[in-house]
Order: C-alpha cells, then structure tokens, then sequence
C-alpha cells in the first residue's frame, strides 16, 4: 500500500482537476438521490387520488392538531408536577415525580419530532402551491418530468468527473511511466542484464495499465459511490433514521469480507503480473530468433511453450476474475439481508400500528405506507454503488501489486554513478591504465584477475583469447559499463570511478558484434553519434566507413528507414553503418569489438584502410580473432582464464606465448578448411 499511496503524488500537479471531479461527483450524488424523493408524493397522488395541495394542507392540520394535543397534555403534566413539588417528601411522591419527568420527556421528544414534521411541511406547501398544478395527472406529468430533468443533469456531472478523473490517471501515469524509464535509462549495463528486457517491459505496460485501473478506481468510484450511498443515507435517515441504522448494521461485516478479499486479490494480482513478463519474454526469444526456430524446424516445441506459459496465466487471471467476482454478489446479498430486515421490522409498525418492537423504539408514531416504501426503495438504491464498492478495494489492492513491481524499478539506483560534481576528463592525449583489476559477474566466480595493463596515447592493441576469456569484459570496463571489484582503471592517473561520466564517454567511440540500430532513417542512425550533426559531417562519416555508396543506392538514399533493428540492412552494411556512427562521433578513445565479422573479403580489406587513416590521433582497443586485423595492432593482449598470458607483437607471441600458438593454429586451420 506504501507505494501505491507514493503514486497520488504524481496527481498532485492536477489537484484542481480533481477537486473539481469531486464536485461534479458530489452533485451528481446529490441528484441521484433527489431523485427518488419523488416516490413519496406520487404514491400519495396515486393512492389518495387528491392534489397535492389538498394533501399538505391536511397533514398540516393533522399535525398541527397532534401539537396541540400534546401541548396540553404537556401543561397538564407541568401543574401535576408542580403540585407533587409542594408536597411533603415521602417516597411515593419521589417515585411519582421521576415517573412524571420521564413522561414529560417522552412527550417533548414528541413534540419536537413533530415541530420539524410540521416545519417541512410547511416548507413543502410553499414549493407546491409555487410550482405544481393543482390537477392529479398533470402534477404526476410535472414529477415525472422533473425526475428526467435531474437524471439528465446527473448524466452531465457524472460525465464531467469520469472525463476529470481519466485525465487525472492518464497524466499521472504519462508523468510515472516517464520517470521510471528516466531511471531505468540510467542504470548501469548490469542492472539490464538481471531481470530481462520482457521483465523491463512488463513494468512499462501490464503493470501501468494495472495500477492506472486502481487510481480510476480510487478516484472515480471511491469518490463517486460513497456519495451517492451517503445521500440515500442522509434521505432515509430523514424518513427514519432508527430503521435505516438497523440496516447499516452490515458494514462492518462486509468491510471484514473486502478486507480478507483484498489481500488474497494482492497476491494473485502479483503472480499473474509475472505471468505476464512470461509471455513477453517467449514471444520476443521467438521472433528474434525465428530464422532459427524455423532452421531446426521447432515451431511446435515453442507453440507448446507458449501455450504452457498462456495456461497458466489463463490459471491466475481466473483467480483474480472469481476474486473479483466473489466481492460483489457477497456484499450485495449481505445488503439485500439488511435491507430485508429492515422492511419487514418497518412492515410491522406500519400494519399493527406499532412504534416498539421488543421493547425498542422504531418510530415516534406509526409509519405510513408512503413512507414504507419511499424507505425501502432508498436503502435498496444503497445496494447499487455499494455492489459497485464491493471491488473497490480488490481493484486497489491489485493496484498496490502493480505498484510495488513499478517501483521495485523506479527506486533502483545504477552501481555506476554518473559523479555529474566530479572532474571532467578533458580530451588530450591520455594514456590508459587497468591497475591490478578483478571483475566478477556473480561472487567467487571472476571473470577478470590482477590485470595489469597500460595502453599508451595512440597505440592501436588486440585483445585476443578464447571465448569467455574476459575481452569484452575488459574492454567495457573502459566507458565504464561496470566497475572492476578490485584494482582501477586510470586515465591520465584520473580513476575513472571520481571523474565525470558524460566526459569520459564522450571520449569513447563503440563498434561491437551485435550491431545496434534504431528503427528510423539512415541519416539519424550516423548521427546518433553526435547531436545536431550536420549533412555534410554526416555524409563524410558514412564516406570514412566505405558506406556512401550503398546508403545512394537505398530507395530513400539517407533518408531511407532501416526498419526494426535495421531489418531492411544486410549485416555488412548495418556494420558499416555503426562504425560511421562511431566516425561522426570522432572518439578519442575507440572500441571494435569483433566489428569485421560479417564483411566480406573485399569490404573488410577498405574498412581495414579506412580505420589504419581513422585511427591516427587515437587509442584503439580491438577485440578479433581475424589474422589479417592482428595486423593492424602495435600490441596484442593474449587473455588466457580471466588473466593476462602475454604481450608483445604477432610475431615475438609467436615465438613464446603456447596460447597464442594454439589460437593462431587454429585460426589457420580454418583459413585452410
């Protein structure tokens, strides 16, 4: 609930949206219950068949009659205690006199009751002799229509609040959903690699919509149902105010039964939100992957695990659907249970003209028939915005789940902090420093150990060794996508965990494998790499990077879209595209891992020229397993477990380094295959 409540926070900057959706829900309260005031004074025209003028004026005098009377008895009451006053003390006129206080308070009960009988009576014949026509049908033709004039009215506040309370949900929700992806962008590359792209977007989608279904719920009906329960409440309780109690008298038990749903609703709500980041996480496996389902011919083992994960989200959303379907009947019949108990006790002082039942109080005097019924349909319009409140609180609590899952998020702080009041790292010549590092990616595995390297200004150096050995590891430590466990990676003697992050990664260019584009033109993806970069800038990358002349050749040329993860793009041109986003960006410090693994011959021999004349005037860090790019290297780094075996040029780790024999031969035997 702690972090439910943090999301109002986010509707506070429209409170007056609010406020005034309160007001329109309050008056279309208020007209909702008006509306069945109606019943009493048609039923009285239908079944006295007489104005309604004649029949104020003689409830008037009736009641008028009833004061009288009791006045008088009152001062009879008043001179009889007077003389018991004057008599000697005895215990009979001490029993005599609190008899006598008893009843002269029994009797002024009376009468007040029946001044403020007399007094709305009196207010009633003034608005009916102002307003209604003195013929039965055409005042039942007045009533009807003033009962479809106040439903109409109604109808317009009720959908200015629900139009108020949307916007109020959907700002707020625009505002969180942006928040969080504000902090989920900062996090840290590790903070990604945990719980999933799917997980990630099931925060931004399932669980919005879900805690966007508890603030309606909070706002509209929360607000909306209540009042209009109160004002059937506040009407009966003006007809009879002890009836309508004996039918109040179920709230705190069906407040125990919401209360007990509620929590189990939580919990279901929690599981069947994971269920949902299942789904997410087969279907996006499978349709980045589909070249290979369809390679090995696996469509029906994903149709069944896609069906598995639907099952069983079938099975929890069913869960929540009888929760939430289980509040509502069970309130209902409670009111239904209340609503009966209090027509049949009413039923009884009408038809034996009662004003006790078992020795307690129900009326002043004995109800009419009229008044009966006005009762009984008031506290049977309760049960409406009550079945309706019934699942308030289960709404409310699964959004309380969904908040919880949003801000497991959007409290997450990144591991590696941007240090935006540290040094900046200026752009110079810089040497590079990894003193004694280790990195691990889980405890008392590591992945990197007492590295021990220095990278000077200008030098281009491969890090070669076999898969898992730690290059990109190493490599990634540089723009700080982790931070090592132990040991520092320096530049220019800076550790680059109290500098400024923006500076350091400004400095740093990245070609990797796995090539990245956006699903947006040609142009914007190059220049991606530095705003507001101009056509010329732009085009000159793309002319370093040997891709020109493919990007003239696109329907659209440069402002030809690449599609989804650059769909429309064969791997060598997509790779192209990258390293001219990487050219534009003019990095001091420059990344390429594994960049010419899907180049052709002919390509890899110009993009080999192009980077020789790049990188002059910068550090490169290369990660291949290709002779002919060793070439290109002043140094090469033989990783070998997570630690460095060797130094040197191709040809002294030729002579002396075993590792690098065996990755050189191997790479040989399969230039020779």
């Amino acid at each position: 609930m702690k972090n439910f409540l943090r999301v109002l926070r986010y509707s506070w900057p429209y409170r007056r949206r609010l406020a005034l959706s309160v007001v329109c829900a309050l008056l279309a309260a208020a007209l909702w219950g008006l509306n069945f005031t109606a019943i009493y004074p048609v039923l009285k025209v239908l079944g006295n068949q007489q104005p309604l003028q004649e029949w104020v004026d003689e409830r008037i005098t009736e009641t008028q009659k009833l004061i009288d009377a009791w006045q008088t008895q009152a001062e009879k009451m008043a001179r009889q205690a007077k003389r018991l006053s004057e008599e000697p003390p005895s215990h009979r006129r001490d029993e005599q006199q609190r008899e006598l206080t008893g009843a002269l308070a029994r009797l002024d009960s009376k009468l007040q009751a029946a001044r403020t009988e007399l007094y709305r009576y009196q207010l009633a014949r003034t608005y009916i002799y102002r307003f209604l026509p003195t013929d039965c049908f055409r005042t039942l033709a007045c009533l009807t229509g003033l009962v479809v004039l106040g439903v109409a009215i109604k109808g317009i506040f009720e959908f200015g609040q629900e139009a108020l309370v949307g916007g109020v949900v959907n700002r707020s929700l625009f505002d969180l959903r942006n928040r969080l992806f504000r902090n989920v962008i900062r996090l840290d590359v590790e903070s990604f690699g945990e719980p999933g792209t799917p997980e990630l977007m099931a925060r931004f989608t399932s669980d919005m919509d879900q805690l966007g279904g508890g603030l309606k719920t909070l706002y509209g009906k929360l607000v909306a149902e209540p009042l209009r329960a109160l004002s059937c409440v506040l009407i009966a309780c003006w007809v009879s105010w002890r009836l309508t109690l004996l039918f109040l008298v179920v709230v705190p038990v069906a407040l125990f039964i919401l209360t007990k749903v509620g929590r189990t609703m939580k919990r279901a709500t929690r599981r069947l939100l994971e269920r949902t980041t299942n789904i997410y996480k087969i279907l996006q496996e499978t349709f980045q992957g589909i070249r290979v389902v369809k390679a090995f011919t696996r469509e029906p083992y994903e149709r069944c695990r896609f069906r598995g994960a639907t099952r069983d989200y079938y099975h929890k959303a069913m869960q929540v659907v009888r929760l939430d379907a289980l509040s509502g009947p069970v309130v209902e019949l409670l009111g239904m249970v209340a609503v009966a108990g209090a027509l049949l006790v009413g039923a009884y002082v009408v038809l034996e003209r009662r004003t006790h039942l078992l020795g307690v109080r129900i009326a002043l005097q004995p109800l009419e028939p009229e008044s009966l019924l006005q009762l009984y349909v008031l506290l049977a319009a309760i049960a409406d915005p009550v079945r309706k409140l019934s699942t308030v609180y289960t709404r409310i609590q699964a959004g309380c789940a969904a908040a919880d899952r949003v801000f497991a998020f959007a409290d997450r702080r990144p591991r590696v902090t941007g240090n935006s009041g540290g040094p900046r790292l200026p752009r110079h010549r810089s040497t590079i420093e990894f003193r004694n590092v280790c990195f691990s990616y889980e405890p008392g595995r590591p992945v990197l150990a007492n590295i021990d390297l220095t990278i000077h200004f200008g030098e281009t150096v491969a890090l070669v060794g076999k898969n898992g050995c730690g290059k990109t590891t190493l490599a990634s430590l540089l723009p700080r996508f982790y931070d090592p466990d132990h040991g520092s990676v320096l530049i220019d003697g800076f550790d680059l965990r109290r500098v400024n992050l923006r500076s350091l990664r400004r400095q740093v260019g990245l070609v990797t494998q796995e090539t990245v584009l956006f699903d947006d033109t040609v142009y914007n993806n190059i220049a991606y790499g530095r705003r507001h970069a101009r056509a010329e800038d732009v085009e000159r990358a793309a002319r370093r990077a040997f891709a020109h002349d493919f990007i003239i050749r696109l329907p659209a040329g440069y402002r030809t879209r690449v599609g989804e993860a650059g769909a429309k793009l064969s791997g060598g041109q997509k790779q192209r595209l990258a390293l001219a986003r990487a050219v534009l960006r003019d990095p001091s410090i420059l990344i390429l891992d594994e960049f010419t693994s899907q180049y052709d011959a002919e390509s890899e021999a110009l993009i080999h020229r192009a980077l020789k004349e790049f990188a002059r005037g910068r550090t490169v860090l290369l990660i291949t397993h290709r002779l002919h790019t060793l070439e290109m290297a002043d140094r090469i780094v033989v990783l070998d477990g997570g630690r460095i075996a060797a130094v040197g040029t191709h040809a002294e780790l030729l002579a002396s380094c075993p590792a690098y024999q065996r990755l050189h031969e191997a790479q040989f035997q399969r230039l020779s295959a």
